[in-house]
């Protein structure tokens, strides 16, 4: 039987590693591509067909640039990786969605100090590694145990966002904390072994060439959930990291409970690491690896931040 061709996309992008939100949002801005062009078939429609739907997204739709560019990245795939047409080539030209220059928030030390102290248990420290590493919410999630190297003090970033790995410090403060938390993820996955169950999702390819590393300790994941799961993908019966929505409204609580009118989210802990590290005179180079970003354009926002934070120490006409 002939797959159809979502299906194939899926397929695709679980071969390639792409994380589960990926897959749903190229899954989505295709099967939207195609409803738009009244269901044909992908490999009859082209360049004019394209521009079409990128500006009825910005024009008609109005989504952000940054949504536009994901259904572009999205079509990009589709073309390039499923059906084997290189679309670069066209030139695509259409109405781009308005661009605005946001400087992000940024939250003072004693912000996050306080933050901190309003969170409990695993998320606390989550937290903290968030902020101490300028982790993003899926990299932290997506920490196991063999990524932790208490040795060299080191944290492995693997498959990053751009699929970037790198390395970073491990912060002194949590160190003690974290050799806890392995090993109260050591002793629960003793527990799962017991209860039938004990395997954590690894990365396609290596699970084909190494089918039981799944159940190896070294595998599981520094945060896990606290209960058993079915996963999306494959149907098994497994503990997952923790989810999104569950760190984001710990994080939520703790922001109200320090009363912190700025908006926070979890990336924003990354925000201030950066800018953090910038006051204290590291160098733009230096974030930018720590970062994982592909260019400095993109970290020099953060001189950005500590320029209009310099600009607050002028003296209004005012105050004279």
């Amino acid at each position: 039987m002939k797959k159809k061709l979502l299906d194939i996309v899926r397929d695709k992008i679980r071969f390639k590693h792409y994380s589960i939100s990926t897959e749903k949002t190229y899954v989505f801005w295709i099967k939207h591509y195609i409803f738009y062009h009244q269901k044909q078939h992908p490999v009859n429609l082209g360049k004019k067909e394209i521009e079409d739907f990128l500006t009825f997204l910005a024009v008609t739709k109005k989504v952000s640039p940054t949504t536009q560019n994901q259904a572009f990245s999205a079509l990009l795939f589709l073309y390039r990786e499923v059906l084997d047409i290189e679309i670069s080539t066209w030139n695509v030209q259409a109405l781009r969605a308005q661009q605005r220059k946001h400087i992000p928030v940024v939250l003072t030390k004693d912000e996050v100090q306080n933050i901190i102290l309003n969170m409990n248990g695993i998320y606390q420290l989550m937290v903290k590694l968030m902020y101490g590493c300028g982790l993003r919410m899926s990299e932290v999630q997506n920490i196991r145990i063999k990524d932790i190297d208490f040795g060299f003090d080191k944290i492995y970033v693997w498959d990053g966002k751009s699929l970037k790995d790198r390395t970073l410090p491990l912060p002194m403060k949590i160190k003690d904390e974290l050799k806890i938390q392995v090993e109260k993820v050591r002793e629960l996955h003793q527990k799962d072994l017991k209860d039938g169950y004990g395997s954590v999702y690894i990365p396609y390819a290596f699970e084909r060439k190494f089918p039981k590393a799944k159940f190896e300790t070294k595998w599981q994941y520094i945060f896990p959930m606290n209960t058993i799961a079915t996963d999306p993908r494959s149907g098994e019966r497994r503990r997952h990291h923790i989810l999104d929505a569950t760190l984001s409204r710990n994080i939520k609580q703790a922001v109200t409970k320090s009363n912190i009118d700025k908006r926070v989210t979890s990336h924003i802990f990354r925000h201030s690491y950066a800018t953090h590290l910038l006051q204290a005179g590291i160098d733009l180079r230096s974030i930018q690896e720590l970062l994982g970003h592909k260019s400095v354009e993109t970290t020099m926002i953060y001189t950005h931040v500590v320029s209009e934070m310099n600009k607050a120490k002028l003296i209004s006409p005012l105050d004279f």
